[in-house]
Formats: C-alpha cells, sequence, structure tokens
C-alpha cells in the first residue's frame, strides 16, 4: 500500500503502527462518549437522590408534628391550637409527597449509555470479523535464501 503523498510502498511496521493509532484513537473516543453519557445520568441520579433526603428531612420533621397534635388533641376538645398542628404536619406530608414524586420521576429518566454500548459492539464484531491477508508466496533463491514476492 502507498503511503499518501509518496509513491513508495508502506512496510508492515509502518502499517502496524498505523493501525494501532487508530485503534488507539477509536478506544479513547468511545472512552469519551461514555464519560459523557454517564456524566449526564450521574447528574440526573444526584438530582433524584438530593431531592429523597430532602423528602426524608421534611417527612421527619413531621412526626414531632404529628405527636404535638396527637397530644395535644387528647388533652383538649376544643379546635384551637390541635388543628393548627394537624394541618402543619399535613404541609409537610405534602411537601415529602411532592419531592418524592420529582425524584420518581428523575430516577425514572435513568438509562444505560446506550450509543457507547452499541459503539463497542460494532467496534467489537468489526475486530471478530476482520481478517488478515494471506501471506506472500515464497520464492527460493540461487543463494539458498527465501524471498517474499512483492
Amino acid at each position: 500500500m502507498a503511503a499518501p503523498g509518496t509513491g513508495t510502498e508502506r512496510t508492515v511496521g509502518e502499517l502496524f503502527s498505523s493501525a494501532t493509532a487508530d485503534l488507539s484513537a477509536l478506544v479513547h473516543d468511545e472512552i469519551a462518549l461514555a464519560k459523557q453519557e454517564i456524566k449526564k445520568d450521574v447528574v440526573r441520579g444526584a438530582s433524584g437522590g438530593g431531592a429523597i433526603a430532602v423528602a426524608a428531612v421534611v417527612l421527619l420533621a413531621s412526626i414531632p408534628m404529628f405527636s404535638f397534635a396527637a397530644a395535644y388533641g387528647i388533652h383538649s376538645t376544643g379546635l384551637g391550637l390541635v388543628w393548627c398542628f394537624f394541618i402543619m404536619g399535613g404541609v409537610y406530608v405534602l411537601i415529602a409527597a411532592v419531592l418524592g414524586f420529582m425524584a420518581y420521576r428523575w430516577f425514572k429518566k435513568l438509562s444505560p449509555p446506550e450509543r457507547t454500548i452499541a459503539g463497542a459492539k460494532a467496534t467489537v464484531d468489526v475486530l471478530k470479523n476482520a481478517k488478515p491477508h494471506p501471506a506472500a508466496p515464497e520464492i527460493p533463491s540461487v543463494d539458498g535464501h527465501r524471498a517474499l514476492t512483492p
């Protein structure tokens, strides 16, 4: 095979070096694509995890509210302060439910890096189906050395 821009043939070493460089570039591109796709899902996962953490804290904060409301409810028979505690506890549970729903939606959007997987499978298929060129036939020489045909 002639080197680009020249009329000379490239050696096996040059061809192997070129193929190795191309394969290395392909692997680096696949890794960069995987990083980009995974980063997007990590951000979504972190957002969902943050929402779950906030929902858990808010729900935990509602426990004392409901406890005080129940205690005041047993103690008193009038509307007053008891209903205020129940209303506040309900607000906290509502906030936790909304945050939990948001986290569920964020986690539902997570997906594997499909383009990277497809690209890697295609690369493997190409490498599996690549067939080496047959070796050049040997021609015996007069001086006893073997020579390859061009």
